[in-house]
């Protein structure tokens, strides 16, 4: 009886927000629930119900239903990387992240008194002083991600992100409201499936630590305006929004219905996207600019977005390679300063294996195991199992190696002649080191790297048979 009534009450809820709801995308019937839901503020304890009700309609044999899923082939993205858990138990970490949420809702500033009172550093005081004290250095290389997120209970993206819009002056300088901005954030940081080991909302975090690195360079910090920063800070914040956990190839040959809706181009990236701005129209946090105005951030921050799909890196690396041999780049010119902020991001992407060995290794790992996981799936569901996910015939070291190889050094290379900095060099710097310490742990990879540079050609022409399988997960 008591169930009843709460499933009762939920769905009159629901009802509700459905007739107030404005400018949201298309989402499938049990992701609206846990979006509309969360928009009341009870995201964490609503999907903790939704997930074990999830689980156990599977344990008892009923399958989620999912729009164009493989006829024989169930599986719920939201649990799909989730470990097991004792029946009823709610685990630690999501209790820690409501119970941050709530702190910030009853003691922040940010919620008391008309908004031209508060000072822009009204988050301050919701930091642990230790957070505090790294987000001083934020623009440092060695930013330890995972530490911060530890710091922060979880909420690492919403965090940075949102002192980096006000480090920058874009909340008083496009006159947002905070109030909006933090809710943004909150609901970007949501979708993000936690459970992945690597497409979470920390890779998010730590790619828009590595775009403010980017932005802060002296031909960028130079040149690009106010908007493009925006731009590039919220692309980076969402660039991975709702990502599945898996690549594009395994939701093409699974049917998947997000395939089918883009095509099977650009699915993922494109799905990042129009989730983006669909919680960008839900907080109406660009309501108070002309719709054209708007408009226009959208699209641009869907072409940046776009651009993170490794399947057009030569295209996209081809073109900065040419601009840069015939020195025609003019970052007076708003259309080059918008391709300058793509291959900012396509870097900032798959900058891990230019971190410090110590945070390099921490995502070499996590991107694998997610990597190996899928394969896992692909095998136990009799596909074929993509490149690089079959744990049998590949180690984290000879993945590594290989995604080193032909994708990341030929790309910083390139924004190394463009951008011949300090932070360039360590860069390349850290890429050798750690090529050099995944080698020391592969006996066999000097051999296989003899191999690869005896047909630069066929690398050249078609790298995503291998070695860009890794970047369509990661992108």
């Amino acid at each position: 009886m008591g169930i009843a009534l709460i499933w009762s009450i939920i769905i009159i809820l629901i009802r509700w927000i459905f007739s107030k709801r404005r400018g949201a995308i298309s989402y499938d019937s049990s992701d609206q629930t846990a979006l509309y839901i969360r928009m009341l503020g009870a995201c964490v304890i609503f999907k903790q119900l939704f997930s074990r009700d999830v689980r156990v309609r599977s344990q008892v044999g009923f399958e989620p239903e999912r729009r164009g899923s493989h006829p024989y082939l169930g599986i719920d993205f939201r649990t799909l990387h989730s470990r097991a858990e004792s029946a009823g138990s709610i685990p630690v970490r999501r209790i820690q992240r409501l119970f941050s949420f709530q702190r910030h809702l009853l003691s922040s500033r940010l919620l008391r008194g008309p908004p031209h009172l508060n000072p822009l550093h009204i988050l301050d005081e919701d930091y642990c002083g230790q957070a505090k004290c790294m987000l001083e250095k934020v623009g440092s290389w060695n930013f330890n991600i995972f530490l911060f997120d530890r710091l922060t209970n979880g909420n690492s993206l919403v965090y940075l992100t949102f002192n980096l819009l006000n480090q920058y002056g874009l909340i008083e300088l496009f006159q947002l409201d905070m109030v909006k901005v933090r809710r943004f954030l909150v609901l970007v940081q949501e979708d993000y499936h936690n459970q992945n080991p690597y497409h979470n909302a920390v890779h998010a975090a730590d790619v828009t630590q590595a775009m403010h690195c980017y932005l802060r360079e002296p031909k960028l910090a130079q040149s690009l305006t106010s908007c493009d920063i925006l731009l590039g800070l919220l692309a980076a914040a969402t660039h991975d929004l709702d990502h599945p956990g898996v690549n594009q190839p395994f939701l093409i040959k699974t049917n998947h219905y997000l395939a089918a809706l883009y095509q099977n181009t650009s699915v993922l990236e494109n799905h990042h996207w129009r989730s983006a701005v669909g919680l960008l129209r839900e907080t109406e946090v660009f309501s108070h600019l002309p719709t054209e105005d708007s408009l226009s951030i959208e699209r641009q921050l869907g072409s940046l977005i776009l651009a993170t799909d490794i399947s057009r890196q030569n295209e996209y690396l081809s073109r900065f390679r040419t601009h840069l041999d015939e020195d025609d780049l003019c970052l007076g010119n708003a259309s080059h300063r918008h391709f300058i902020l793509q291959m900012a991001l396509k870097c900032a992407d798959i900058c891990n294996p230019c971190r410090p060995w110590e945070l390099s290794k921490q995502w070499s790992e996590k991107v694998t195991e997610e990597f190996f996981h899928q394969g896992d799936i692909e095998k136990k569901h009799k596909l074929e199992v993509s490149p690089l996910c079959d744990s049998e015939a590949n180690t984290i070291a000879s993945v590594q190696i290989g995604f080193m190889t032909y994708v990341v050094e030929p790309l910083f290379a390139e924004w190394a002649r463009f951008s011949d900095t300090r932070l360039s060099q360590t860069m390349l710097g850290h890429l050798g080191l750690n090529k050099a310490s995944w080698s020391a742990m592969e006996p066999e990879a000097s051999g296989s790297s003899e191999e690869g540079e005896s047909e630069p050609a066929q690398v050249t022409e078609e790298p995503s048979s291998r070695a860009l399988s890794q970047g369509s997960q990661k992108s």
